[in-house]
């Protein structure tokens, strides 16, 4: 009985460090990190992909992750990513996209029209 508990122990602490260093915040940074980059490159079709796998809507993230100091859609803009701009105003609510049309028009015309016509 001795013998199992001494090699035991070793396998408790051991998971124990193990969980102490999971961290999910460090999980959220890498699926931030990765939209980012799709978001740079203009593909739509990976971040779509990602996104479904996650079981993330873009609504719900789009508060909350930035890029460069700058909004998913505002990002895309600067980076001239049109494919993945126009998903992200398709996904987005009106409500949300009037707040930013001005700055949008500004770093992308061809955006800050769709995102018009769409606000109404």
């Amino acid at each position: 009985m001795k013998n199992i508990t001494m090699s035991i122990t070793p396998l408790l602490i051991l998971l124990l460090l193990v969980t102490q260093l999971y961290s999910p915040a460090s999980l959220a940074n890498n699926i931030a990190t990765n939209i980012c980059e799709y978001v740079a490159a203009d593909n739509k079709k990976r971040l779509r992909s990602f996104l479904k796998t996650q079981h993330i809507k873009l609504r719900s993230i789009f508060g909350d992750v930035t890029c460069n100091g700058k909004n998913l859609l505002l990002f895309a803009a600067a980076r001239n990513s049109e494919k993945v701009g126009k998903m992200i105003i398709k996904k987005l609510p009106k409500k949300t996209l009037r707040l930013f049309i001005d700055e949008l028009s500004s770093l992308s015309a061809s955006l800050g029209e769709i995102a018009k016509e769409r606000a109404g």
